[in-house]
């Protein structure tokens, strides 16, 4: 990484438009939050990474797929209807 001079950084403001320093400031700004965004979301992926219950119904999920018993959407909503049904009539909805 290249070395910056914040004091000409500041210098160069001093003489730039309001409008434009308003610019600057909106730049900050975004790359701030830009910043905290990848900090927060690299923090979130380390965390779930050691939920062992997360993981689990990831692999399950994966299993599903790969054993067909997984629905699309018009199935999905069919079985749901199916057990809404059921369930309205009494029945067990396992």
């Amino acid at each position: 990484m290249m070395n910056i001079n914040r004091d000409e950084i500041k210098r160069l403001i001093d003489f730039i438009s309001e409008q434009d320093a308003l610019e600057v400031l909106d730049l900050i700004g975004y790359l701030n939050m830009k910043r905290e965004k990848e900090v927060s979301q690299q923090l979130d992926v380390e965390v779930l990474s050691r939920d062992k219950e997360l993981i689990r119904q990831i692999q399950n999920s994966r299993e599903d797929r790969e054993n067909g018993r997984i629905y699309g959407q018009e199935p999905g909503v069919e079985y749901l209807h199916k057990k809404v049904r059921e369930f309205d009539h009494g029945q067990s909805i396992q």
